[in-house]
């Protein structure tokens, strides 16, 4: 059967699909509706039993300075021989990304019967189509994750529950260069029969 044209462009999105560090993306970043969309398209991920086991939190510019002190305040916990110069650099990271995100996943105890892999799966999904969506609307994207995402402060911050976890930070914004493909595997490498 020959390929559409809405398959062909598919393919070629995820083809061009690329992460960056989120020090690489600038401004612009999408605008309020842009974003919304890109929203909206998670929410087309699979779902067993209906649970949507994940959320996203928008760390907006005027909080960036919070989440800086909760990366610094995680880092002089893991190590509390760490100098200024390491606390700056900690708190920097909070000003990545002109547009930063939390994905977070939702555990919730009610919902036991469906297993957390589960969850992962719809949120990973939900994750792909977010970073899918920005691609077709022309941002750049990154996910970063760290020791910071369990500290005390960070749950405050995003005031998570006691059943939610934050997973990652997701940037959006302008990529500052160009970045080649990487390397692929053959689909032979990665898909058997039984």
């Amino acid at each position: 059967m020959p390929q559409s044209d809405a398959g062909g462009d598919f393919q070629a999105l995820v083809a061009a699909r690329r992460n960056f560090t989120l020090r690489r993306l600038h401004a612009p970043g999408p605008d309020a509706q842009a974003l919304e969309r890109m929203v909206e398209a998670a929410a087309h991920a699979p779902d067993h039993g209906l649970l949507r086991p994940w959320r996203f939190v928008l760390i907006p510019q005027a909080r960036r300075a919070d989440l800086g002190e909760v990366f610094a305040e995680a880092l002089a916990e893991r190590d509390p021989g760490c100098g200024e110069e390491a606390l700056a650099t900690a708190r920097d990271k909070a000003q990545r990304a002109p547009c930063l995100l939390v994905a977070v996943l939702r555990d919730d105890a009610a919902a036991k019967a469906i297993p957390v892999a589960e969850k992962l799966v719809s949120l990973g999904c939900a994750l792909q189509n977010l970073l899918l969506a920005a691609g077709a609307a022309g941002f750049a994207t990154g996910l970063a994750s760290g020791a910071a995402m369990d500290a005390p402060g960070m749950r405050r911050l995003l005031r998570l529950e006691a059943h939610e976890r934050a997973i990652c930070f997701i940037g959006l914004g302008t990529a500052g260069i160009e970045k080649p493909p990487r390397p692929r595997p053959d689909a032979a490498d990665y898909l058997s029969s039984i």
